[in-house]
């Protein structure tokens, strides 16, 4: 009773209590967040073009096969992971399950308002809401049966497939970038004219956020339920069966987009067109739980002999919605108008290198903090909120 005390004090005080914590989970956090930045930076770059053109078309490949449309999935997963993490922990402590769907449902809702200042004051690419509004609708799947979950998690995907796969189409018949569709890029707008924007369009990225997010949440709980990443020696053949099977369909399902796209692949027919888009998107849900897959492998031998790197980004897990705020930050203070305003120098390879310094300055606060016992902002404020 006396430790429990001592734990309750410092949480409340803002250090973090990894007790009981497993590798895996957070290390996948920790890199999700470098697949999050590689996926948001070129969103605020007006042309994409500068620079050697032929680089561009090789961070174009790596990005349509590896980036688009795969790191929210791998977000999505693993936010479906945590849930079922945080209901063991709340139950194992005595809670009862009214009491946990409660608190869930509470976090939730505060998810929302936070995703909804992040979007209103730095930039309308915000995930927290979407997740926010996922986690209130799907508590009560927490203790559903598996068959429920995966025919729920298979009726869901095929909405979001068809939303995501119409903005891949549009770009492509419109000889447009994959980036362009969900450009972000100020232009010449100030924050006042940015934010009306925002508030018109949000209401709708919400909604179809959710929807694209599901999928991955519940399969993210069937995975949690099994404790493929907590125990990831144990699952380690299943962990390596899946790695190999869901990148190679997610490649394979990527790479007709990416020919087109590259105009490689010239004047397809209108079917051929309409399969590209929804293929890639299809297969980019197998994609995201792949990566989280490999991460879980790699877990293995991290855990066996432990490294600063290691720790340090494990650290940048245990603090994702602080230092993926960060990010947010630091893209609009370099890509904005009222920041340094570089929109329009840098191109894809200069966005994607500005991805690449934000999560390694990232890692290196998590580690400060980490060495500091600090929580994070962020999360202290959800924990304040959620739990009064």
């Amino acid at each position: 009773m006396e430790n429990r005390s001592i734990s309750a004090s410092a949480t409340r005080h803002g250090s973090l209590d990894t007790a009981g914590r497993t590798l895996a989970p957070d290390l996948a956090r920790g890199f999700m967040l470098l697949a999050i930045a590689f996926a948001h930076a070129p969103l605020f770059v007006l042309t994409l073009d500068r620079g050697d053109p032929v680089v561009n078309d090789v961070i174009n490949v790596f990005h349509n096969l590896f980036v688009n449309n795969h790191a929210r999935p791998m977000f999505a997963f693993l936010f479906g992971y945590s849930l079922v993490q945080l209901l063991n922990r709340r139950m194992e402590r005595g809670d009862d399950w009214v009491t946990t769907r409660k608190l869930l449902r509470r976090r939730g809702w505060w998810l929302l308002v936070i995703g909804f200042v992040h979007m209103a004051v730095l930039a309308p690419i915000d995930i927290l809401a979407a997740y926010g509004l996922s986690a209130v609708l799907l508590v009560g799947l927490l203790r559903a049966k598996d068959a429920t979950l995966l025919w729920t998690a298979g009726i869901c995907l095929v909405p979001a497939t068809a939303l995501a796969g119409f903005a891949t189409w549009y770009q492509m018949a419109h000889d447009g970038s994959p980036y362009g569709g969900g450009s972000i890029a100020a232009g010449a707008d100030g924050p006042w004219a940015l934010f009306a924007e925002r508030l018109q369009v949000w209401p709708f990225a919400l909604v179809t956020g959710v929807l694209m997010v599901v999928p991955g949440v519940l399969i993210g709980v069937w995975a949690s339920r099994r404790r493929l990443l907590d125990e990831p020696v144990r699952h380690r053949r299943f962990l390596r069966n899946a790695a190999i099977v869901a990148l190679s369909l997610s490649t394979l399902g990527a790479l007709p987009a990416g020919l087109v796209q590259l105009e490689v692949w010239a004047e397809p027919s209108a079917a051929t067109l309409w399969f590209a888009a929804l293929a890639q998107p299809l297969t980019g849900y197998a994609g995201g739980i792949g990566m989280a897959a490999v991460i879980g492998l790699i877990a293995i031998p991290a855990g066996r002999r432990p490294n600063g790197f290691t720790t340090a980004v494990q650290a940048l897990g245990q603090r994702s919605m602080s230092l993926y705020l960060f990010q947010s930050v630091v893209f609009v203070l370099v890509f904005y108008p009222y920041g340094l305003a570089l929109q329009d120098d840098l191109g894809l390879a200069g966005a994607m290198g500005v991805a690449a310094a934000t999560w390694a300055v990232s890692v290196v606060f998590a580690e400060l903090m980490r060495q500091a016992g600090y929580r994070g902002p962020a999360e202290i404020l959800l924990r304040r909120l959620a739990y009064r």
